[in-house]
């Protein structure tokens, strides 16, 4: 199960990368899953913005698995810029733990809601190989029906050519479920204030933990 302590871990190894600190040890159990981690930034109350997603569908150590994608998509998303220390008070941080992997019968062999998707395919035309995956709440949050999610992570998965029934048939799914939690950078201040003798991580040799005024 995902839990707040994955996500505590996850920014102290992002808060440790900016202070060029050792990570303090994590307090959850070590085992074998994959895993995703997921920042968003959140200003003025707005709605949160993907600022990095990246994960590994192979089962991983949870520990050394999250300390390295929290930096991973944190840094290394090659869709957004890294993001930068100042950007730390309006971050949230989700963390997933994938289970549950099952091979789907054809692509709509799977629930809106409940399961993540991973489809593999070969284009028709260039024989290239392609996949692509959506984690459990993508398809929810966006809104869309099966062939919706499908298409748009068809277009994820680099193919561009006409989406017809026979490229949705070509598609191999396998579905997957999930457990997540998140935490935004203000309750993390709240936890290490209240676990670790009331003092609040600095950012960038400051002896006060960076803050958010707007």
């Amino acid at each position: 199960m995902a839990n707040r302590e994955m996500a505590v871990y996850c920014f102290d190894t992002l808060v440790c990368h900016y202070n060029n600190d050792e990570t303090p040890p994590p307090a959850f159990d070590d085992a074998n899953h994959p895993l995703f981690v997921t920042w968003k930034k959140i200003v003025n109350g707005g709605e949160p913005r993907l600022r990095g997603c990246i994960g590994t569908l192979e089962a991983r150590r949870l520990i050394s698995g999250f300390k390295d994608y929290a930096l991973t998509s944190a840094l290394r998303d090659r869709r957004f810029p890294p993001i930068q220390s100042k950007e730390l008070p309006f971050l949230q941080c989700t963390v997933s733990v994938l289970t549950d992997y099952e091979t789907a019968e054809d692509y709509l062999d799977w629930e809106v809601g409940k399961h993540g998707i991973i489809i593999e395919f070969t284009e028709p035309v260039s024989n290239t190989k392609r996949s692509a995956t959506y984690l459990p709440e993508v398809p929810a949050h966006e809104g869309w029906t099966k062939i919706e999610a499908i298409d748009s992570l068809v277009r994820k998965a680099g193919y561009n050519g006409e989406i017809t029934e026979s490229v949705r048939r070509r598609i191999h799914l396998t579905r997957y479920q999930s457990t997540l939690f998140s935490m935004h950078y203000s309750e993390y201040i709240s936890y290490v204030k209240a676990t670790r003798g009331g003092v609040a991580p600095a950012i960038n040799g400051t002896s006060k933990p960076a803050m958010a005024f707007s």
